[in-house]
């Protein structure tokens, strides 16, 4: 009988034939990839046509240095949200509550450093502190008690707000210390000189489009051994350096502006850990299999109660930071603080090519997603769009991406 190599298997060559075919292989055509890729690339296409448009509409006001620093100020919170709850509802979830907590962990800072003369730091590790307990306490109700997350984080909503109220005994809490402050309204600028821009920025910059074509070469080697589709050299350097001009355009807005946000750095750490946290991880590929089917990954030995429990540890844990950087954004905490926030960042996670049914979703998708979201919300600002149309093109937004999800499954159930 004659052995067989598994088609999976990655093809043994000699050393470096690899990445010689990586300069070979793949399709051509764009269209086949964009189709084969539709969740995932539609919403880059959507992005790019969605900042064009507003460019336009505004006369460029919308890309000018200093509105891109404010997107970046003004919605990084929304950003962060979106992170953990893309993760829920990969697990098959849903958190309504992420809005009521991160008024609750600001509140608790406010209190302490505001009211208590507490050092800046020590409010910090108390918002993140009672995040990860909200986390815990919804994580036990589900997990343990078997409620369903709608349930139990809709409780969490009601609850967590009158928490903030009695905290907060009804009043605003201000000003917060120059250090804490800085959390979400600092910047690194001249660190390594530059004149009329900050040279840092631009460093920081190049070394991002570095790595991600380091990174994408080395996925293309991985995925041309193991025989998997990938689009031809010429297409994966033109994505490069689109994707590279794209970064180093914002870099350049920035540099120009106040320099490199402290948020943007909170911020990019955070999608750059749980990318690989979602990817790379026992952990995640768990969460991924709950949501995709659950009866298999119960009988994979996947201990699903304790993953659940994790999974909503981790959403209070960055709904408190969340709430940390909202909090110093404003500059006190509020007892409506983070009012709607919950829905921005379903909305974000879902417009950035999350399932409804759970099992699909990726944290770059969400970050994407959320984007969508600040720039239109942005330009109509800068429009002076009513507020009330502002959420009616919102929710129109949502319901198409949530019906782009649905033909996607058809789809692909037509083609099997």
């Amino acid at each position: 009988m004659t052995s067989t190599r598994p088609p999976s298997a990655p093809e043994r060559t000699p050393s470096g034939s690899v990445p010689a075919d990586a300069l070979h292989a793949g399709s051509s055509d764009p269209r086949t990839l964009i189709m084969n890729n539709l969740r995932q690339s539609g919403i880059f296409v959507a992005l790019v046509v969605i900042v064009a448009f507003f460019a336009a509409l505004t006369d460029g006001v919308s890309l000018s240095p200093g509105n891109i620093t404010n997107i970046v100020l003004q919605y990084s919170y929304i950003l962060v949200l979106a992170i953990g709850m893309v993760i829920v509802i990969i697990g098959g979830h849903i958190d309504l509550s992420v809005g009521s907590v991160v008024a609750l962990t600001g509140a608790v800072s406010a209190v302490l450093v505001i009211q208590q003369d507490q050092p800046w730091w020590i409010g910090v590790l108390a918002a993140l502190a009672v995040g990860l307990a909200v986390g815990a306490w919804h994580g036990f109700w589900v997990a343990y008690a078997g409620i369903p997350a709608f349930i139990v984080t809709l409780a969490g909503m009601l609850l967590f707000r009158g928490l903030t109220l009695r905290v907060l005994d009804n009043i605003s809490l201000s000003p917060f210390p120059a250090e804490y402050q800085r959390i979400a309204n600092g910047f690194l600028n001249g660190l390594i000189g530059g004149e009329g821009y900050d040279a840092f920025t631009l460093l920081i910059g190049a070394v991002a489009v570095a790595a991600y074509a380091v990174t994408g070469f080395r996925i293309r080697v991985a995925r041309i051994r193991y025989r998997q589709p990938v689009e031809s050299f010429p297409l994966f350097v033109a994505r490069v350096a689109l994707v590279g001009a794209v970064v180093m355009y914002f870099a350049w807005q920035l540099a120009h502006a106040r320099g490199l946000p402290i948020v943007l750095i909170i911020l990019a750490v955070l999608v750059l850990g749980y990318g690989l946290l979602t990817r790379r991880t026992v952990f995640g590929r768990q969460v991924y299999a709950i949501g995709g089917n659950l009866p298999a990954a119960m009988l994979s030995g996947v201990k699903v109660r304790v993953v659940n429990f994790w999974v909503f540890v981790n959403m209070g844990f960055l709904a408190a930071v969340a709430g940390v950087i909202y909090s110093s954004r404003s500059n006190g905490a509020q007892p409506a603080a983070g009012n709607m926030f919950e829905l921005d960042a379903i909305a974000a996670a879902f417009i950035g090519g999350a399932a409804v049914t759970g099992g699909v979703g990726t944290v770059v998708g969400a970050m994407v997603g959320g984007l969508i979201m600040a720039v239109m919300s942005n330009g109509m600002q800068l429009m002076g769009v009513d507020q009330s149309v502002q959420s009616v093109v919102k929710g129109l937004v949502l319901l198409v991406a949530v019906a782009f999800d649905v033909y996607n499954k058809r789809r692909a159930g037509a083609n099997r």
